[in-house]
């Protein structure tokens, strides 16, 4: 057997029998386990709370919204937001591709040619008779074939490769937290933007009736029925109530804009599609929820955590290696020659193998350093994917408490609403028939205007405590195939 044979068969032999050093990973730590067991339910859930069913992915479908659906979808595909997370996972995944490429051995080719002339030595003979003179030009040509390969003796980048691929996982999970904290901010900016709308269009009516009461009064102070009191009082409410206008104007530009960026267009863009006011959307009925432990599986920023907790404790693995050797082995096959003609010949043929074995015996603690740093880094993950299993079961209690009291003030604001219109609607035919007075009528006005801007508020804060509720849930999210 050959040197070349006999290496070769070394290196198989310590392949087969090398080990991984570092902790295996045996999975995330049980985290909040009254909570998460089986059966359990959420805290604060209230009615209409299907707790064990589970959520609807596009939730906003729901809603019943075809203009919000439509831009949802195309905020998901337009913008910079999720094409950075996208452009992310397709960094990653080149990572994990160039560490499972250390794996395998290196080889290249070279070829060279070499043009040269040795310098003239006669003239350092002291006594003349050297014949050193120059010689040259000469020509060298060589073809040759390397390779190298070290052999991941303790498994160091066996670990390496393990925690590029829990990176890998991770950015895709961010890629689905995106969507999630994409699609619930276009549904917050949306429900804002027919909210500001409802509450513009109450505002021009009720300063339109007020114009018109105001005019009625003018006639009646003409005819000494009204007092010059009761046109300025009026006038004041008048003016009042148009005050409301620019700040809603200017708020609603601002939410058209905001839905515009979130969409990945430039501000102005929707104005012409969204400035016609709509109604808000309504709520289901019957919200699902799923149960806590589902939870853990619906939200990607979770299983991100888990993924990164998985990569640094591969890291320890990858430190702990540099405690011990590094084997590799070298070759190399080629021909040089005078004559490119003679190349190839067997006589030019060279060949060289170097089995090569490295260990840094004395460094001072640098690789102790690198495994404490490693297993902190670990510690820290670990307390971060804790935290996020503890702040997800908080943020889908919370929400969901809000939720149920949100829709329960709903109910209380739209029995108010209604008694204040019939209040007013009574108060404003006394006022035409000149049995109630200006005072009487303006109050009951305010009531209505204000009961009618709380339920326009409630209704867009109920909608928006249920955006929060499935951003909470970490629903939203969808498998994207294209960004390998």
């Amino acid at each position: 057997m050959t040197l070349h044979l006999r290496t070769m068969a070394l290196a198989a032999a310590i392949l087969v029998t090398g080990c991984t050093v570092g902790p295996d990973y045996r999975g995330a730590p049980e985290v909040a386990t009254d909570a998460l067991r089986a059966g359990a339910t959420y805290a604060h859930a209230g009615d209409g709370i299907a707790a064990h069913t589970p959520g609807v992915a596009r939730w906003w479908t729901t809603l019943g919204d075809a203009q919000l659906t439509a831009l949802i979808d195309e905020a998901i595909a337009h913008s910079p937001d999720i094409r950075a997370a996208q452009a992310k996972v397709r960094q990653s995944r080149a990572s994990l591709r160039n560490h499972q490429a250390d794996l395998l051995p290196k080889a290249g080719v070279d070829l060279a040619t070499l043009r040269t002339r040795s310098p003239d030595l006669s003239l350092l003979g002291g006594d003349g008779s050297s014949s050193g003179g120059g010689r040259g030009p000469l020509d060298l040509y060589v073809a040759g074939f390397d390779a190298s390969w070290e052999i991941d003796l303790f498994g160091g980048t066996r670990r390496a490769v393990e925690a590029a691929s829990a990176d890998a996982d991770a950015a895709s999970e961010d890629l689905a937290d995106a969507h999630v904290q994409l699609a619930a901010d276009v549904a917050q900016a949306y429900v804002a933007l027919r909210d500001q709308q409802a509450r513009l269009s109450l505002v021009r009516d009720s300063a339109r009736l007020e114009g018109e009461m105001l005019a009625l009064t003018r006639q009646r102070r003409a005819g000494g029925v009204a007092s010059e009191l009761d046109v300025e009082r009026l006038v004041t409410q008048v003016e009042q109530t148009q005050s409301h206008v620019l700040p809603l104007e200017a708020d609603v530009i601002e939410s058209l804009d905001q839905l515009a960026l979130l969409t990945g267009r430039a501000p102005g863009t929707l104005d012409t599609e969204l400035k016609a006011p709509k109604a808000l959307p309504s709520v289901p009925k019957t919200v699902a929820v799923g149960d806590p432990s589902a939870l853990l599986q619906a939200r990607p920023d979770i299983r991100a955590a888990e993924r990164r907790l998985a990569s640094q404790n591969a890291q320890i693995g990858v430190q702990t290696a540099n405690w011990f050797p590094k084997l590799s082995i070298m070759g190399e096959l080629g021909y040089s020659a005078l004559d490119p003609g003679h190349l190839v010949r067997k006589d030019n043929f060279s060949w060289m193998t170097m089995p090569r074995l490295q260990w840094n015996a004395l460094d001072f603690g640098r690789v102790q350093a690198g495994v404490d740093g490693a297993k902190a880094g670990r510690d820290q993950a670990q307390a971060k994917y804790e935290s996020a299993v503890l702040t997800a079961l908080r943020d889908a209690d919370v929400a969901l408490a809000r939720y149920g009291h949100q829709r329960e003030n709903v109910y209380l604001l739209r029995s108010v609403e209604a008694s204040a219109a019939r209040a007013a609607a009574l108060t404003r035919q006394r006022y035409r028939a000149g049995t109630a007075s200006t005072l009487d009528w303006l109050d009951a006005e305010r009531t209505r205007f204000s009961a009618e801007q709380d339920r326009v508020a409630g209704d867009a804060q109920l909608l928006k405590t249920f955006v929060t509720l499935q951003k909470a849930l970490g629903l939203g999210w969808q498998v994207d195939t294209t960004t390998g």
